[in-house]
């Protein structure tokens, strides 16, 4: 029986503090991602992971899934959207309605 995990190193986790930092390293200092990522001893894919979560947390982008309360807002945004546009639809009909019982207009007023 072979040991699938020899040669393997064990999986590391990373504090939010330390992958701030690392990002920072790249984006303060413009060097290359495979530097700071060979310098630090992480892979270069998971610190340019870090860096575009550092750049679309300073663009204010959202980076992961929605929390409670966010999913609550969307799904009271949703069906406020879907009420607004069956009003807008009524509001529609309704004037088409009106506008087709009021007598033609000749334009000599």
């Amino acid at each position: 029986m072979t040991d699938h995990t020899a040669g393997k190193r064990p999986r590391r986790t990373f504090s939010p503090e330390y992958k701030h930092e690392a990002a920072r390293l790249v984006i303060d200092t413009g060097r290359t991602i495979a530097e700071v990522a060979r310098e630090l001893g992480v892979g270069a894919q998971t610190l340019g992971k870090w860096v575009a979560a550092e750049h679309a947390d300073q663009a204010g982008e959202p980076t992961g899934e929605l929390d409670l309360d966010e999913r609550a807002e969307l799904k009271r945004l949703r069906r406020e959207l879907a009420d607004v546009k069956k009003d807008n639809e009524f509001l529609g009909k309704a004037a088409a309605f009106f506008a087709a019982k009021q007598p033609p207009q000749n334009g000599m007023n």
